[in-house]
């Protein structure tokens, strides 16, 4: 029997399995009439225990477009945990049902617990302020596609990097590759935290950090921008002094590359102003589309189909 293989933190991929992902991906893009059934007669089960749009939807939609079929629920309120169910039980029943399992849970660790007791893959599609390295891959294959490589260029993260699993996760990725420089943007209340920069210091990674956005914007071939997540806080008056603390607007990005993109994990709030949108840099809906091919690839690699 083959060893199940899971998805709980980008750093459980090789560099060449993310490329080879991103490889699959990019022929999904192209060729989407060859997968259409590539998952005839699979099921996903979406456990979503902390709402979510973006990452639940788009794994809906990529089972689908692979011809299979999905169950679960998208809310703790409508699972048996409202009973007392542990997170273990439901995973384990949920690998009854269904071939593969994407799990997203408010609390840090919760998915290394499931894959301790799932007899079927699970992915991990975000826990607490720790990793969501299925938004790694969509911002992965996203730069790839706009960008060329994942080598030689200056990457700026903006906003909230203590809380921010996005962050977190898109930095173990790429400082494993050569020439990555990154400008970590934010106040000081919420700067990257220091396991995650002695990370860095580890692997040799150049960083700095800047309080201000103006500052950095004309060094960057990327800003990644993300929210200041209102759920992560512990109290009101906190987040309500630091949610808009950056607000991207045409007039900031006048100082900006031609070429530099715009990235953003989604949902906004204040942090990218709509009047963006239309900026040809702008890629952060591209960046959602991104996020269905690349699950689309998980789920055929993680399922032994690719």
């Amino acid at each position: 029997m083959n060893e199940i293989k899971n998805l709980i933190n980008i750093t459980d991929l090789s560099v060449q399995e993310i490329d080879h992902l991103v490889e699959i991906a990019d022929d999904i893009m192209a060729r989407p009439e060859a997968y259409q059934d590539t998952c005839s007669h699979k099921k996903l089960a979406t456990l979503f225990f902390e709402p979510s749009t973006r990452t639940r939807l788009s794994f809906t939609a990529a089972m689908m477009e692979l011809g299979g079929n999905v169950l679960g629920f998208s809310d703790a309120s409508s699972s048996s945990s409202t009973k007392g169910e542990s997170v273990a039980d439901t995973v384990i029943m949920a690998g009854c049902y269904a071939d593969i399992i994407a799990m997203r849970h408010p609390k840090e660790g919760a998915p290394v617990v499931a894959a301790g007791k799932t007899i079927v893959p699970i992915i991990n599609a975000g826990d607490g302020g720790h990793f969501h390295p299925t938004q790694t891959l969509t911002d992965l294959l996203t730069i790839h596609r706009k960008k060329g490589s994942f080598t030689n260029f200056t990457i700026g993260l903006c906003g909230d990097l203590m809380f921010g699993r996005t962050v977190h996760s898109l930095i173990e990725a790429l400082m494993r590759y050569e020439n990555v420089r990154f400008i970590l943007i934010s106040p000081r209340e919420l700067k990257l935290p220091e396991y995650m920069k002695e990370k860095m210091n580890a692997a040799g990674a150049v960083w700095v950090e800047y309080e201000k956005l103006e500052d950095a914007i004309p060094e960057l071939d990327i800003l990644y921008m993300t929210r200041v997540q209102k759920e992560r806080f512990f109290n009101e008056e906190d987040y309500v002094r630091l949610r808009d603390s950056y607000i991207l607007d045409l007039e900031k990005l006048e100082a900006a590359k031609d070429d530099m993109i715009i990235m953003h994990p989604l949902p906004r709030v204040n942090e990218i102003a709509v009047e963006v949108d239309n900026d040809p840099r702008a890629c952060y809906f591209y960046q959602a589309l991104c996020g269905k091919y690349i699950r689309m690839a998980l789920i055929l690699y993680l399922l032994g189909l690719k």
